[in-house]
This record gives C-alpha cells, structure tokens and sequence, in this order.
C-alpha cells in the first residue's frame, strides 16, 4: 500500500512561492506611504478644525477675533500656534516669522470652539503643546490662513478662511 503525501521538495516549493508573494503584496502596499498619509490625512482634519473654531468664534463675537489673534498677531505674519513664547520658528513648509512669534490658542478651547489645540503627528519634525506644528496668519483682508508644518505625501496642506 502506499502512502499518499507531499514530498519535502514539494512543501519547500510551496513555502517558497507564498514567501515570494507576500513580498510581493508587502512592497506593492508601502506601509511607510500608508502611515505618512494617514498622518497627512490627520493634519488635513486637524487645520479644518482650527479655522472652523476661528470662524465660528468671530461669528459668535460680532466679527471679532479671538485676543490672541486680535491683539498679538500682525497682518501679514506667519506665527506658530502653540503655548510657548520663544523658539518658534523651527523648520516649516510656510516660514514662521521670527523666534517669538508664537500664538497661544487655547482660548478657543476653554471658550469651547476646540476640545484641544491639536498638536501635528510627528513625522520629520517633534510637535508639542508647546510648539503644535502648525502656523496661523491673518491678512488685511480678514483672511485667516492655517497650515502644517511638515507635509509627507502633499506638497503643502494649508487651509484659507
């Protein structure tokens, strides 16, 4: 009677064409793409959510900006959001005007317009409270302009108000 198997060179075989396809799939998914669009994606959210919170802020305020924007930032600057006061022109896609040129929003968050001031995902730079990673101008014209910092898989990711 003889017995009805696989031969060893034939399970090597098997092993071998499944290992040469999940490498296959593993490089045709980039997981490293996959993660820098997620934290894209998660920038893209997190600016909408800042410029929503502005903008409904100076609806409910009779046109007013919050005091941080009103009163510290100048027309035409680029300040980084955040609640430090010095060292805040670290490397961004939009160029933060000078060291102090910081502006903290958590006014926004007790005032209820945020649930927190979001800090981007790191990538290339380390974000914090401190320094969030995002930057915030405001134009003559009444424009609020609010941009990432770092951008993996965009050429920039900014949003104007």
């Amino acid at each position: 009677m003889a017995k009805k198997g696989f031969t060893l060179i034939e399970l090597l075989i098997v092993i071998s064409i499944i290992a040469i396809l999940a490498s296959v799939v593993f490089v045709a998914l980039d997981p490293l793409k996959r993660f820098q669009d997620a934290r894209d994606s998660s920038r893209w959210a997190d600016i909408s959510a800042l410029i929503s919170a502005v903008k409904v802020y100076q609806v409910d305020n009779g046109g007013n900006y919050p005091t941080a924007i009103a009163d510290s930032m100048g027309a035409g600057s680029t300040y980084m959001i955040g609640t430090d006061t010095e060292g805040c022109n670290l490397t961004c896609d939009t160029a933060v005007g000078g060291s102090a040129y910081c502006v903290d929003l958590t006014a926004l968050v007790t005032a209820g317009y945020l649930g927190e001031v979001p800090v981007s995902p790191n990538g290339t730079g380390t974000w914090g409270v401190g320094v969030t990673g995002y930057t915030i101008t405001k134009y003559d014209t009444g424009i609020i302009k609010v941009a990432a910092c770092e951008s993996e898989n965009s050429d920039s990711i900014s949003i104007s108000k």
